[in-house]
């Protein structure tokens, strides 16, 4: 008799992860790891839906997949408690405030979203818009899709509704000469672009002068743009859906091309995990980039 298998039916509703979300895993972290029948049907042994159904209470307690799949299996069950019991960081938005503005995109209510956002913006003020709207409402999609609740065009709708209120936001900010110039952009195959307007936002109101340049920039011509607009610092942002083996061998020939003189900046959720690379500044929250500005700015005078 052969190992017992399940099929994906079965894991689907075993674990309460869909099929887009066991397939999708499968292709970007290599696990679960089926395997194929004669029709090429999947096939998950017992002890990979145990730690598919692990991995999905853990994403529901506020992990991330992706750190998950490198954890051996007794450290997973380790986990959940540590995360029980932890209050909402002072000055953040409580859950519910999120899930009501999660709520109005998945039921694509446009007018909804933005009267709420606009709101938020009104009462805040840009800084902590961002900060405490923005960065957590991002993350929140983020892991809400790459646990299959959120729909790729709902993830879209957010994303194009979100950028263009902060690009307004960014537009009517005071102009002039300000100082440090940072040319922001992002590598290519790296398409996301919230993290780029959130940096933006706050290097604008502590007085920089922002160059945007959207995303996907080839290596070459990042070095170049850095050089014809007399660049001080170059900012490039990884969301968490960028492979992060690849990040280091990005960043080692871009700083390597660009003058010694022009610092070379890098944030967002993907770079969490990715080794230092010298000469690169990694920037893991929006606070320390604002930090990182603040120290720029009091050497330089």
């Amino acid at each position: 008799m052969g190992a017992i298998r399940f099929n994906i039916a079965a894991v689907e509703r075993d674990t309460g992860l869909s099929k887009d979300v066991l397939r999708m895993w499968e292709r970007r972290y290599g696990f679960p790891v089926p395997d194929r029948g004669a029709n090429g049907e999947r096939g998950y042994p017992p002890d990979q839906v145990e730690r598919l159904r692990l991995i999905k209470r853990l994403m529901d307690a506020g992990h991330r997949p992706g750190k998950l799949m490198a954890t051996p299996l007794a450290e997973l069950a380790t986990l959940a408690p540590r995360r029980k019991g932890i209050p909402e960081p002072a000055g953040r938005p409580a859950a519910g405030e999120l899930d009501e503005l999660l709520r109005l995109i998945k039921q694509h209510d446009v007018a909804g979203y933005q009267q709420a956002m606009q709101q938020r913006l009104a009462r805040q003020g840009l800084q902590r818009f961002v900060q405490d709207t923005v960065a957590p409402l991002t993350s929140r999609v983020g892991e809400d899709w790459e646990r299959g609740a959120f729909e790729v065009f709902e993830e879209h709708l957010f994303t194009e509704l979100t950028k263009r209120l902060l690009r307004q936001a960014v537009a009517a900010l005071p102009t002039g000469p300000r100082a440090p110039r940072i040319l922001l952009t992002s590598a290519p195959d790296e398409p996301h672009v919230l993290g780029l307007l959130m940096a933006e936002a706050m290097f604008a109101l502590e007085g920089a002068e922002c160059i945007p340049l959207g995303t996907q920039m080839p290596l070459r011509d990042i070095s170049r743009a850095a050089l014809a607009h007399r660049a001080d610092i170059v900012a490039l942002s990884f969301s968490t859906a960028f492979p992060q083996r690849q990040i280091p061998a990005l960043l080692r020939p871009l700083r390597a091309a660009l003058p010694e003189e022009v610092a070379l900046w890098v944030g967002g959720g993907g770079i969490r995990w990715v080794a230092d690379v010298p000469g690169v500044k990694r920037l893991l929250t929006l606070e320390e980039a604002t930090s990182a500005l603040l120290e720029w700015q009091a050497v330089s005078r």
